[in-house]
C-alpha cells in the first residue's frame, strides 16, 4: 500500500498533500491538547510499533505480498488523531531513509493509512465494542474486525487512486502517462489480498497487541490511570511493551521470507518486464530520491546493496531510533509552543 513515486500524477499527489496539511495541523492541536507531555512516549512507542509491523511482509498467490500496518491499534490506544501523527511519523521515516513509499506520494500514503485506516477502524471498533470492558472477548473482536475493515478500506482507496490515472491521465497517442492499470484490475488486485490475507493479519495483529498491552502495559492506554509513581523510570514504565519491540526487531527478517512486490509498488525495471514499456510521466518522476537505506539494506562498497538479515535487523533498529527521535523532538515543539501560549496569558 506504499505508493512509490511516479504511480500518481502530481495532480493527484498535491491534493493528498493538500488534504493532509490541515489534518497534520488539527492533530498536532489536539494532541497537545489532551496528552499530557509524559504522554509523549506513547505516541514515540507506537509509531515504532507501526514502522515493525509494516517490515514484516507476507507472501500471497501471484508472487506478491502484502504487510500489516497497526493504524487502527493506534487509535484504539491513543486516538485517531494521535494515530495521524504516529503513523505519519512512520510513513515520512520509511520515504526518506529507506525508499518505502514515494516522497511526491507522501501526503497520499498518509491519507490511506494515517487518516482513512484508523478514522474508520476506530469508528468500527467503537460501533461492535460498545461499552465492553477493554480486553474482554467482545472488545478483542470488536478490535479485529475494526482493523480488518480499516485496512481493507485504506486499500480500496489506494486501489482507486491508482485505478482512476489512466483515465484521466493520457499522452497524446492514449498510453498511461502514470499508473497503467485501470480500476477493473487495480481494484482486484488490490482487494483479494487484503481481505483474504492482509486484513486477517491485521485484525489478528491488532486484538493479540492490544489483548498484550491491556495485560501488561496498561498504563500505555490514555483511558487507563497509571498506577506507577510519576517519576518512574521510562525504561520501567514502559518496559514491557520495549520488550516487545526488541522482540519484533529480531524477528524482521521473517519480512524477507516474501520475495515478490507487493502489487502497485513494482520498480520502473519490474513494470517494463511485465508490461513492455515505462509511462512516460512515470519515468519523469519515478526514482528521484536516493535512500540511505533503500528496500531496508545496507549499502556497500561499489554502489550496491545487501538485502541480508542483518541488515533488515539493523534497518529496523535505525528505524525506530528516528521515528523515536523525531516524536520527542516534536514533544519539544509542543512544550516550547504552550509555554509561549502560557507567557502570552
Amino acid at each position: 500500500m506504499h505508493i512509490p513515486d511516479g504511480y500518481l500524477s502530481p495532480q493527484t499527489t498535491i491534493s493528498g498533500l493538500a488534504a493532509m496539511v490541515p489534518l497534520w495541523g488539527v492533530s498536532f492541536h489536539k494532541v497537545k491538547r489532551e496528552l499530557k507531555q509524559k504522554d509523549i512516549p506513547q505516541i514515540a512507542l507506537c509509531s515504532a510499533f507501526t514502522f515493525l509491523a509494516m517490515m514484516f511482509n507476507v507472501p500471497v498467490a501471484g508472487g506478491s505480498s502484502v504487510h500489516a500496518i497497526g493504524s487502527v491499534l493506534v487509535a484504539i490506544l491513543l486516538g485517531p488523531w494521535a494515530a495521524v501523527i504516529s503513523v505519519s511519523t512512520a510513513l515520512l521515516i520509511q520515504a526518506l531513509m529507506f525508499g518505502d513509499g514515494g516522497i511526491l506520494a507522501f501526503g497520499m500514503n498518509c491519507l490511506n493509512m494515517a487518516v482513512v485506516m484508523p478514522f474508520a477502524g476506530y469508528g468500527i471498533y467503537k460501533l461492535i465494542a460498545g461499552k465492553s470492558k477493554l480486553g474482554s472477548g467482545r472488545n478483542l473482536v470488536a478490535a479485529f474486525f475494526g482493523a480488518y475493515c480499516g485496512l481493507n478500506l485504506a486499500a480500496f482507496c489506494a486501489a482507486v487512486e491508482f485505478g482512476i490515472q489512466p483515465l484521466l491521465f493520457r499522452d497524446a497517442a492514449g498510453q498511461p502517462l502514470y499508473c497503467p492499470y485501470p480500476l477493473s484490475v487495480s481494484i482486484p488486485s488490490m482487494m483479494s489480498a487484503h481481505l483474504i490475507v492482509a486484513g486477517p493479519i491485521e485484525g489478528i495483529l491488532t486484538a493479540a497487541a492490544l489483548a498484550y498491552v491491556v495485560k501488561f502495559a496498561p498504563n500505555l492506554m490514555q483511558r487507563l490511570p497509571a498506577q506507577e509513581p510519576e517519576k518512574i523510570s521510562f525504561f520501567k514504565r514502559y518496559k514491557p511493551i520495549l520488550i516487545a519491540l526488541l522482540v519484533l526487531v529480531a524477528l524482521t527478517p521473517v519480512g524477507l521470507l516474501a520475495t515478490g512486490t507487493a502489487w502497485g509498488e513494482y520498480a520502473t525495471d519490474e513494470l517494463k518486464t511485465m508490461i513492455g514499456y515505462i509511462p512516460k510521466g512515470m519515468a519523469q518522476l519515478a526514482d528521484k530520491w536516493n535512500a540511505p537505506m533503500p528496500d531496508y539494506s545496507l549499502p556497500i562498497l561499489g554502489g550496491g546493496q545487501t538485502a541480508s538479515v542483518g541488515g533488515y535487523v539493523l534497518s529496523a533498529a535505525v528505524g525506530i531510533g528516528v521515528v523515536g527521535l523525531l516524536i520527542f523532538l516534536m514533544a519539544k515543539l509542543f512544550v516550547k509552543n504552550s509555554k509561549g501560549a502560557q507567557t502570552h496569558d
